[in-house]
């Protein structure tokens, strides 16, 4: 509230003094100032956060992540096995909900909701065997045997695929997929 004051004040002065252009030029200088710090302050949310975030606004457990440019696609499964809920985050972590469904078969969603390795704890591990920043999850049960599958950009660019086993949260298979420009290579 002083700070609108003071800068109404020394814009009320500058008018007096330099005139209209003198005016205009200071408050545009001072809003420039008040613009550039904001987006400054904001940080991305990160899979971890953004996990998080998806299970706050739904809560069960999340089935998949991605990341598309600035948003992050989360799809969480209800505690009881058959609500879904297919949701955006932001950026600055606000939750946006694209789907919601409640008749979903808990029996295909059982290996999930009673897996001990959640796909929070299955990025843990796989970050501690390459370092970097998840990009995706997903719960993976498609060929009879449950893993998570997750995506790890490291430092030097390159994305990690690693298959963490859903019961131990041992990275049971891992390597370094491709460079940031997606070459469409898979050294497996």
């Amino acid at each position: 509230m002083k700070r609108t004051r003071y800068v109404s004040a020394a814009a009320a002065v500058t008018l007096i003094v330099g005139g209209p252009a003198t005016a205009a030029a200071a408050v545009s200088a001072d809003a420039a100032r008040t613009a550039t710090a904001a987006p400054a302050l904001r940080a991305d949310v990160t899979a971890e956060g953004a996990a998080a975030a998806a299970l706050k606004h739904y809560p069960g457990v999340v089935e998949s992540l991605d990341k598309d440019g600035s948003v992050w696609h989360v799809d969480v499964i209800g505690k009881d096995g058959k609500g879904h809920a297919e949701l955006e985050v932001s950026a600055s972590g606000a939750v946006t909900e694209q789907n919601r469904d409640t008749g979903g078969n808990a029996a295909e969603n059982k290996a999930l909701v009673s897996a001990k390795v959640t796909a929070e704890k299955a990025m843990k591990a796989a970050l501690a065997a390459h370092p970097g920043q998840v990009t995706t999850v997903e719960w993976d049960d498609d060929d009879g045997t449950a893993s998570w599958h997750v995506e790890v950009k490291g430092k030097d660019g390159k994305t990690w695929d690693a298959q963490v086993d859903p019961t131990t949260g041992k990275v049971t298979r891992s390597g370094s997929g491709s460079d940031s420009d997606d070459d469409g290579g898979d050294d497996n």
